[in-house]
C-alpha cells in the first residue's frame, strides 16, 4: 500500500531514501483538505501565483499544471500542485460564489443538505444579485426567483441611495407587490427582510418587482437575495 484509502495521502515505505519528502506532500495534502475551501470549480488555468494550501476544484479541460486531473482537487504545495480525487460525500465551500456543496461522486453539487443513492439532492440556496434602478414608477429584477423553488423569503440591502420624487418602496411580485416589504427606505443601508410565514414554490422563473411608493424611481442601486430550497430527481 503506498497511499492511504481515502484522502490519498502518501505513506513511507520501507528503507526509503529521503522521507521528508513524502511526509511533506501527505501533511500538504491534509491541510488542503481539511475544512475544505475550494477557491474556485470553474477555472481551468492554474493561477501564475498562489499561497500554500491554495485549493482549487479542477474543472472538465484543465490544463497546464492542471491537465490530466479535471474533477480533482489542486492543492498549491512548496511551488507546485498535488492532487487528490474528491470523495462521494465531502463538503466543500465554493469561495468564489460563497456557497456550500456537496460531491455527489462526479460534480459539486450547490446548497445540498441530503442526496439519495441515485443522486436526488434536496438544498438551500441564496441568489443574490445587484439590482440597478431604472427610472419610473416600477422595476422588475432580470434575475428571477427559480422555477419550482421553494421560497422562504427575500432579504436585501440599499447599496447605493434610491432617488425620485417617491417617499419610500416596495418590494414583492407582479399581483403581490409588498409582499417582502412595503416603506422600504431610501438611503444606503437601508434593509429589506422579507420572511415568508408560508414559503410556497413557483414553477416557472419568477422576476422580483420593485414599487415606487409616492412617486417615481430616478436612480439607485439594491442588492437582493432569493432564499429557497429545490431539489433534483434521481438518475436511472
Amino acid at each position: 500500500m503506498t497511499n492511504t484509502g481515502n484522502l490519498g495521502l502518501p505513506l513511507v515505505q520501507p528503507s526509503q531514501a529521503q522521507k521528508h519528502i513524502t511526509v511533506n506532500e501527505s501533511l500538504a495534502k491534509l491541510d488542503g483538505l481539511t475544512q475544505l475551501i475550494l477557491i474556485s470549480i470553474s477555472t481551468g488555468t492554474p493561477p501564475l501565483s498562489a499561497s500554500d494550501g491554495a485549493s482549487y476544484g479542477v474543472p472538465i479541460g484543465g490544463v497546464n499544471a492542471w491537465a490530466g486531473h479535471d474533477g480533482e482537487v489542486a492543492i498549491f504545495s512548496n511551488g507546485g500542485w498535488v492532487f487528490s480525487n474528491p470523495q462521494t460525500g465531502w463538503r466543500a465551500w465554493i469561495a468564489d460564489q460563497a456557497y456550500l456543496a456537496l460531491f455527489d461522486g462526479s460534480t459539486w453539487a450547490q446548497g445540498a443538505v441530503a442526496q439519495s443513492p441515485n443522486g436526488a439532492k434536496s438544498g438551500f440556496s441564496v441568489l443574490e444579485f445587484d439590482h440597478v434602478i431604472s427610472a419610473g414608477s416600477s422595476n422588475s429584477t432580470a434575475v428571477m426567483i427559480p422555477s419550482h423553488a421553494m421560497l422562504f423569503g427575500v432579504s436585501g440591502v440599499v447599496v447605493s441611495d434610491v432617488t425620485g420624487t417617491l417617499t419610500s418602496w416596495s418590494l414583492g411580485k407582479s399581483g403581490s407587490l409588498s409582499q417582502f416589504g412595503s416603506g422600504l427606505g431610501l438611503a444606503s443601508n437601508s434593509y429589506v427582510r422579507g420572511t415568508l410565514s408560508s414559503p410556497y414554490t413557483e414553477y416557472s422563473p419568477t422576476s422580483l418587482l420593485l414599487t415606487a411608493d409616492g412617486g417615481d424611481f430616478a436612480s439607485g442601486t439594491v442588492r437582493l437575495a432569493i432564499h429557497y430550497y429545490s431539489l433534483t430527481i434521481p438518475s436511472i
